[in-house]
């Protein structure tokens, strides 16, 4: 049965079943029935007409055929400018070096480096003997995801003896993976599989014992850490730590030494770390230091002590020391690196001559070198550009007395270079080639300020082609995230040159909610803050329009998954200073979600979003969530996208969102859904597929500036 049959009777079916969508014609869009439904609160009880498009099994014809429906209308929509598709992916997909492959790394007795050959979509894993010898494959991504729609390698670890590697699986996009475990000596897998995991692995230092994480099989929360005898069947595993708390995530790493397994609970406000000695696998682990509500702290080993990252009395966090031997209480740790309430310490890598530290000064990411023998002896990393990401690559060896890096801004292809911890000497490793004629000096990138209503000055990143005249004529694609403190930092995109390269001016608005400013701008988007996040986002694209970077008509927005959130608020805020969003996978339906806590990530985000069984929060949530605030008024053009077996946003909310969209919006801009059936969170899995994704967004983008550049005539 071949898919556009499958599409042709599930839009049959429409004319059918009670749920009738009906589409009057082709440039139609689907109206998907209302029917009665309670979501009950201990503050009020509210009415959701589309609950009825959730299916939790994902079985649902009705479900299924109103999806395909929406996915028919967009397909119709798109074919108006299919030949400009075509064209965009043909040029994005024509950037690509092919047959690429990244810097080698030294681990142990191997150098180990990842390899894309042409034509292919998946990464081929392998290494080479350091005293010499012929490649070994470890792992082919592209014969393993043979006939499977979506196929992804999330982790893979090879033990320390290096005859084994561990390696996790996903096959539907829905991040519960599948354990396997490869006999490199053979290249043949073991027998037995684990399955319904997270993504994290660690090893005993004897490699008989792997350690996972079992996810719950119906919130699918990280809730235990389990020992497996590698070899063994699957029910050979042994439990070593089960968290109870379900507003924590738990993770597994090895310290870089090797010496130590870490169990790690995180959430927003919060850690905890146990470890066990990986030379004792069957060992109980210990508590580092006890959890205590609004101290964070992360860890690494070398030479009997522990390097500590922590906000403990210090918001932009501190580095800290303890010896081995005095691990279970803050009582003993020595400060290293003090506070600075300019300064954030992002993350740190201790090697035996130098500690690395990598930070945010006024939005930018930046390497910071300092010497064990001479703490004052303290330098950084240098730059040229006004904007750029400079970030730690893979450092395994302690004793190096070289640092890998990778650096990369709007105009520069990401670059690995490693330079010399005592002598300063630089050494570039390789640039990504960028092919279609790419040549940096064409395009210019710009760090401006915008001024919040409330007075804050917003960081902004902008691109451009060079010779770009600041007249307000330009189309504008500003995107922004901010959520979780999470920082969208100016990497080279090669895909957003196909805007620019059309006139366009790229803007990356790092907005409260991340953290690009520093501990205290996270806070300030957060909780009962978060409004700032979505007036920082519209007075960005006030203060460009205003400046001449855009037209006032030719504003397009972007944001994914809690970006989509943003999306979903500023539709509601702000809509007519937007000619079109795009909401890729979005967070829409805040406070039914976070009601439920069944559902996957509820319980975790309760410090992010805050506890709806509480008023404050509940009333708060409730006045910014888009499914819930939208009004009977004139919608831009929307680009809804989901997948449909997200795990972290899951497709009923974008579903949901867009059917009401449909009854309210009193403009004729079209609302546009898209879901990806054989996808979840992050998409199509293949590099290729991923890109002709993006061509998609970008065709449609350049349709809408298009058609509205025709209406001024």
């Amino acid at each position: 049965m071949t898919a556009r049959t499958i599409s042709v009777m599930a839009l049959s079916l429409l004319f059918v079943v009670s749920c009738a969508i009906i589409p009057h014609s082709w440039m139609s869009p689907p109206i998907a029935e209302q029917r009665p439904h309670v979501v009950t609160s201990p503050h009020g009880d509210r009415e959701d007409p589309y609950h009825w498009l959730r299916d939790d099994t994902r079985t649902d014809p009705e479900v299924i055929a109103y999806l395909e429906a929406e996915n028919a209308y967009y397909q119709a929509y798109a074919d108006q400018y299919r030949g400009k598709l075509d064209e965009l992916t043909d040029e994005i997909i024509g950037r690509v070096q092919q047959d690429d492959s990244s810097v080698p790394y030294v681990m142990g007795d191997y150098e180990y480096s990842t390899r894309f050959e042409t034509g292919k979509e998946y990464p081929i894993y392998i290494r080479r003997p350091i005293a010499g010898g012929t490649e070994e494959v470890m792992l082919d991504v592209n014969e393993l995801a043979e006939g499977h729609d979506y196929f992804a390698v999330a982790n893979w670890e090879v033990s320390p003896s290096q005859n084994r590697l561990a390696y996790l699986v996903d096959t539907t996009g829905r991040r519960q993976y599948t354990l396997r475990i490869r006999d490199l000596t053979t290249g043949e897998d073991l027998p037995n599989e684990l399955v319904g995991l997270s993504s994290s692995l660690a090893w005993s230092a004897d490699s008989d014992y792997l350690y996972v994480i079992e996810n719950d099989p119906v919130t699918l929360l990280s809730v235990r850490a389990m020992r497996h005898a590698v070899g063994g069947a699957p029910d050979n595993k042994a439990l070593v730590y089960e968290e109870h708390d379900n507003t924590f995530y738990m993770g597994l790493d090895n310290t870089r030494d090797g010496k130590y397994v870490m169990i790690i609970v995180v959430s927003t406000v919060a850690s905890e770390y146990r470890i066990i000695d990986a030379s004792t696998p069957l060992a109980e682990p210990k508590v580092f230091a006890a959890r205590e509500r609004d101290v964070q702290y992360f860890l690494d080993h070398m030479d009997g002590r522990w390097i500590i990252r922590t906000d403990w009395m210090a918001p932009n966090f501190r580095l800290m020391m303890v010896d081995s031997d005095q691990i279970g209480s803050r009582a003993y740790w020595r400060e290293l690196v003090p506070h600075n309430e300019f300064v954030f310490i992002d993350g740190m890598i201790a090697f035996e001559s130098h500690l690395a530290i990598q930070e945010r000064s006024n939005g930018l990411l930046r390497i910071r070198l300092v010497s064990w023998s001479n703490p004052a002896d303290s330098r950084y990393i240098s730059s040229d550009e006004a904007a750029y990401v400079m970030r730690f690559s893979v450092n395994y060896d302690t004793s190096s007395e070289w640092l890998r890096y990778s650096y990369t801004s709007l105009t520069t292809p990401q670059t690995i270079y490693e330079v010399n911890l005592a002598t300063d000497e630089r050494r570039m490793l390789k640039q990504d080639e960028v092919l279609g004629g790419f040549d940096s000096d064409n395009y210019v990138t710009e760090r401006v300020w915008a001024e919040a209503r409330d007075g804050t000055k917003i960081p902004v990143t902008l691109l451009y082609r060079n010779g770009f005249e600041r007249d307000g004529t330009a189309p504008l694609y500003q995107y922004a995230y901010g959520s979780y403190g999470i920082n969208m930092d100016p990497w080279f995109n090669s895909n957003i040159l196909s805007l620019i390269d059309r006139g366009f001016v790229y803007a990356i608005a790092h907005i409260r909610g991340g953290q690009e400013m520093g501990r205290h701008w996270y806070e300030e988007g957060k909780l009962l803050n978060k409004m700032n996040t979505f007036t920082d986002y519209i007075d960005v694209t006030d203060h460009l329009v205003a400046e001449g970077y855009a037209a006032p008509d030719l504003v397009i927005g972007m944001g994914g998954s809690a970006g989509g959130l943003l999306m979903g608020a500023v539709a509601n805020m702000a809509p007519e200073k937007y000619l079109g969003l795009i909401a890729h996978v979005p967070f829409v339906d805040v406070v039914s979600t976070m009601l439920d806590d069944t559902l996957p990530l509820t319980t975790n985000e309760y410090d992010e979003w805050g506890n709806p069984n509480y008023a404050e929060y509940y009333e708060y949530m409730l006045s910014y969530s888009p499914y819930d605030q939208v009004t009977r008024q004139s919608y831009p053009a929307l680009y809804v996208t989901t997948g449909f077996h997200d795990s972290q946003v899951q497709y009923f909310e974008p579903a949901k969102w867009v059917a009401k969209l449909r009854t309210h919006n009193t403009s004729n801009q079209p609302i546009l859904f898209n879901t990806t059936m054989e996808a979840g969170h992050g998409g199509r899995s293949g590099r290729f597929a991923r890109r002709a994704q993006i061509a998609e967004e970008y065709a449609l983008v350049l349709h809408w500036v298009e058609r509205q550049k025709a209406s001024r005539r």
